[in-house]
């Protein structure tokens, strides 16, 4: 049951680009046609799922503070307490997280791009500038930023074992690429019947986009009951 939560939540009622709006720059500019839009998905999906099961082994043994951090362990050891004193005196465990998620994103987006461009040479053309700036989606940075809230104080995860919450962060990142991929594969579908529909002058190219996102976000709050109901009889 809460694996359906999850993927009812994340898929649908809340959807990172419809309900959070963020990720709109792919959304927009690589939905012109299906086959580009889908790839972008799915390469956005790889990532979101590799970035979620690398980054929370690196918050739980490395920067949140408890017995369990190994970083903290390794400079008492040698001698350098004060390290992770500093760092909890002068709260650095927010730049110290988004720092290292950063970079572990830039070196899987350049994974993803290398494997593309040696496979499929009119593919990364087609994705253009895009695939790079997976890197700047803030989904990517969003879903794992998620994931950590779950296992503070007031998360779903609370005293959960670590292996359950890293299984747990993985299938939300897995989600919520699937969720993205959707809504890539959703739009790019309306943007092709509308590119041979006559449309009003003032409504042609971009504005008619952003009148079809906002028209699609509001068929997916309609879920809103679904997931309502799956949280209470969770509860």
């Amino acid at each position: 049951m809460e694996l359906i939560y999850i993927i009812i939540g994340w898929v649908f009622v809340n959807n990172y680009v419809l309900s959070q709006f963020l990720g709109l720059c792919p959304f927009i500019g690589v939905s012109k046609k299906t086959p580009a839009a889908v790839s972008m998905g799915l390469a956005v999906t790889f990532v979101l799922t590799m970035d979620s099961f690398v980054t929370f082994p690196i918050y739980v043994y490395f920067i949140q503070p408890g017995p369990q951090n190994l970083f903290y362990s390794l400079t008492s050891s040698f001698g350098f307490g004060g390290a992770a004193e500093f760092i909890k005196t002068y709260g650095l465990s927010e730049v110290l997280t988004t720092g290292s998620f950063i970079l572990v994103i830039a070196a899987l987006v350049q994974l993803v791009e290398m494997v593309i461009r040696k496979t499929s040479k009119p593919l990364y053309d087609s994705l253009g500038i895009y695939l790079a700036l997976i890197t700047t989606n803030c989904i990517v940075l969003a879903v794992p930023l998620n994931n950590l809230k779950q296992i503070k104080p007031g998360g779903d995860w609370v005293g959960k074992s670590f292996p359950e919450g890293l299984m747990w962060a993985t299938i939300s990142g897995l989600v919520a690429g699937l969720g993205f991929t959707l809504v890539m594969l959703l739009m790019s579908g309306v943007r092709e019947r509308l590119a041979i529909t006559k449309l009003p002058k003032p409504f042609q190219g971009i504005p008619i986009v952003f009148i079809s996102a906002a028209l699609m976000g509001l068929a997916f709050f309609g879920f809103t009951g679904i997931i309502t109901g799956l949280k209470a009889n969770l509860g």
